[in-house]
């Protein structure tokens, strides 16, 4: 039987590298639900907007991309990952949240189909923006009811609010 020489150092070695990032993954539920980056969360969105925007108008662009994923893919998790960022960087109610969100994602998908059809290499659909729509409808409606339940007794609790300010005072 062979014995693998390398082996404990290897092991020693994957195990100091991914213990201090499971570490600072434990602040992942600070960084994205926290209120002091709701703003950046909001910033990140529009950011990520115009990207789709000027990277949607290069030519060839969406033909190469179309070869990974099909357009529904694409639409759908592009404003799916917006409309979190949208409702998680928002102020106020779950409902005023999720109405903002799907709004704010509905004069996006239509201004985003409104600019390709200046293109003669795209062309604006009803259809992709109904996606769009859909995506950002189902979205805020998963993070509506998640939020009602789990934010509750994270928020009611001094407890996440006080773990919040030192996580916003640290960063």
């Amino acid at each position: 039987m062979r014995r693998l020489v390398g082996a404990p150092l290897l092991f020693s070695a994957s195990r100091a590298i991914v213990r201090p990032m499971l570490k600072r993954l434990q602040h992942l539920p600070l960084l994205l639900l926290s209120d002091c980056h709701a703003r950046l969360r909001c910033a990140t969105a529009y950011t990520l907007y115009l990207l789709i925007l000027i990277l949607g108008s290069l030519p060839g662009a969406r033909q190469e991309i179309g070869s990974v994923a099909s357009g529904l893919i694409l639409h759908s998790c592009a404003y799916a990952g917006l409309t979190f960022l949208l409702f998680t960087g928002s102020r106020g109610l779950p409902r005023q949240r999720a109405l903002k969100a799907v709004l704010s994602i509905a004069a996006m998908g239509a201004f985003d189909e409104y600019v390709q059809s200046f293109f003669p290499y795209r062309h604006g659909s009803v259809g992709d923006w109904a996606v769009d729509c859909s995506a950002a409808v189902v979205t805020a409606s998963v993070l509506w009811l998640l939020w009602q339940r789990l934010r509750p007794h994270q928020t009611s609790a001094s407890q996440i609010d006080s773990n919040s300010a030192a996580f916003c005072n640290r960063q």
